[in-house]
């Protein structure tokens, strides 16, 4: 099976602190792929890096079988999309224009129209909203948006860091649908960084477990989920 993120050898400091050490996991085309761990275990500093915010000292990173250069932009190009971590809307620009400023490197308004539309079909709420100024939403109604303006941008990866952090819980199940909903409709490659792993590891096909930058488990959602050093480690059981 072809795979749309391979990660091979990464590492990263942070000056003297590594960061992350020989990091390799492959996410297949098409597919959830969960990546779990603690707070501090590294998961953000493999998306920054993946979208070449952060500089690698070592390893190799590729998105459809083309290397991803340590530039911020060229990830874009070869269609990834990040729904970062709080969130990072424009408070004082309305639901519709936060998700039109994802759609500013796609050139086609007919598809850039038809992927507004999808996403309102995803997101009822903000189509509600539409006219709303972002910073008056709910937490979780700014997560959808933060998710919509990643998928105005088409990609073929969909990376979410930490989509349930600081959210309701029945949001949090709402949203899981969603993701689910969207990788089923769209074959959309979704890469989701969670501390959250039993929301993670429950819509994943692949899960990868990171702990002080390195990786330390991998295999299907749902064996991770049934392992006892899981079960003891992330959910308390």
């Amino acid at each position: 099976m072809s795979s749309d993120l391979s990660i091979n050898g990464l590492s990263v400091n942070y000056g003297p602190v590594e960061a992350l050490y020989d990091v390799s996991f492959d996410v297949p085309r098409g597919q959830i792929a969960a990546l779990v761990g603690s707070n501090g275990a590294g998961k953000s500093t493999v998306l920054k890096t993946i979208c070449g915010l952060v500089a690698p000292s070592g390893g190799e990173i590729r998105v459809g079988g083309e290397i991803v250069t340590p530039r911020p932009g060229d990830a874009l190009k070869l269609g990834v999309a990040m729904s970062p971590e709080g969130r990072r809307l424009f408070p004082r620009l309305s639901v519709e224009e936060n998700l039109l400023m994802g759609a500013y490197t796609v050139s086609d308004g007919a598809a850039s129209r038809d992927m507004l539309s999808r996403v309102f079909g995803y997101f009822p709420r903000l189509k509600e909203r539409r006219r709303q100024m972002a910073g008056s939403l709910s937490g979780g109604e700014q997560q959808m948006a933060a998710i919509g303006r990643a998928l105005m941008a088409q990609p073929k990866l969909l990376l979410l860091d930490e989509p349930s952090l600081g959210i309701a819980p029945i949001i949090v199940a709402e949203l899981g649908k969603i993701i689910t909903e969207i990788n089923r409709d769209l074959g959309m490659t979704v890469l989701l960084v969670e501390q959250n792993a039993n929301m993670a590891l429950s819509l994943a096909e692949t899960g990868i477990v990171l702990e002080t930058g390195r990786v330390t488990m991998s295999g299907s959602g749902r064996e991770l989920l049934a392992s006892p050093e899981i079960r003891a480690a992330y959910l308390g059981i």
